[in-house]
């Protein structure tokens, strides 16, 4: 029994010996593996890229507004070029020279523009920078078309203004009537002048009333009154008329008036009233 025991206890494999304090360890687990993945997966080059466009972006106008500071001068000199009828040269230069002194850069040329407008006869101003100090503004002046009701004048594009010093525009149509019918005197004008020059006539002006009756003013004196309804019919009457009978007697004729249905009355110079219709 006692060697039985001995032989069943040499079968049981004995612990292997353990070093006093040595405890047992497993594989390791890799703390950094996340955190080392997520940075490869970072395109850095793009991101570096990206990092040196936002810091240049910020650094552009600091470093412009530096450059600019530094190359900044005070105007000190204002040229002025156009061709000059009713304005002067000498008088827009005077009113542009407040700007004189003024800083280069920092100058709002829209503001100069804008003040430049205001005078009667500028159509339109122009200004741009000459470095190191000048500035050129191009003037460009309106081009009277007739003379206006109270003194005014119209300019070829429409516009009314009253200019200090009308009687430079020299000889001109006249032409007259309500200011809101402005450009239907002046499409009318030009019309009839047309058709004037067309058979060796003068125009010298047109008035419409605010009734809406048209009357017409020769070069030659005549006054013509052609009312207000079928105005054009009329005028072709007149012409008619005065080609056959009235041209060869015109330094006789006072006024005439179209209003009449087969004809025209004509006053003659001499004569202080109107004759009667004449076909």
């Amino acid at each position: 029994m006692i060697e039985n025991l001995l032989i069943r206890s040499r079968a049981i494999p004995s612990e292997p010996p353990r070093r006093r304090g040595a405890t047992s360890v497993g594989p390791e687990r890799d703390r950094f593996g996340a955190v080392r993945a997520v940075l490869q997966a970072v395109p850095w080059l793009q991101v570096g890229l990206g990092a040196v466009i936002v810091l240049l972006a910020g650094l552009v106008p600091w470093g412009t507004g530096k450059v600019l500071g530094a190359m900044d001068q005070q105007i000190m000199a204002i040229d002025v070029n156009g061709d000059f009828i009713g304005d002067s040269r000498t008088a827009i230069e005077r009113q542009a020279g407040r700007w004189i002194g003024k800083s280069y850069f920092a100058t709002d040329l829209s503001e100069i523009k804008a003040d430049l407008e205001q005078r009667p006869w500028v159509e339109s101003a122009a200004v741009r920078r000459v470095w190191p100090d000048r500035l050129v503004v191009d003037i460009r002046e309106k081009k009277p078309l007739a003379y206006w009701t109270d003194g005014r004048l119209v300019s070829r594009k429409g516009e009314l203004f009253r200019p200090p010093n009308p009687e430079v525009a020299g000889s001109l149509p006249r032409l007259s009537g309500p200011d809101e019918r402005v450009r239907d005197v002046i499409k009318m004008g030009q019309t009839i002048s047309d058709r004037l020059v067309a058979h060796g006539l003068g125009f010298a002006g047109l008035s419409l009333e605010a009734r809406g009756a048209w009357s017409l003013k020769l070069a030659n004196g005549i006054d013509v009154e052609l009312g207000r309804d079928q105005v054009r019919d009329r005028f072709d009457r007149f012409l008619t008329v005065y080609e056959t009978r009235l041209a060869s007697r015109s330094d006789e004729v006072s006024r005439i008036d179209a209003r009449y249905t087969n004809g025209v009355a004509v006053q003659w110079k001499q004569a202080k009233g109107a004759s009667g219709p004449n076909s």
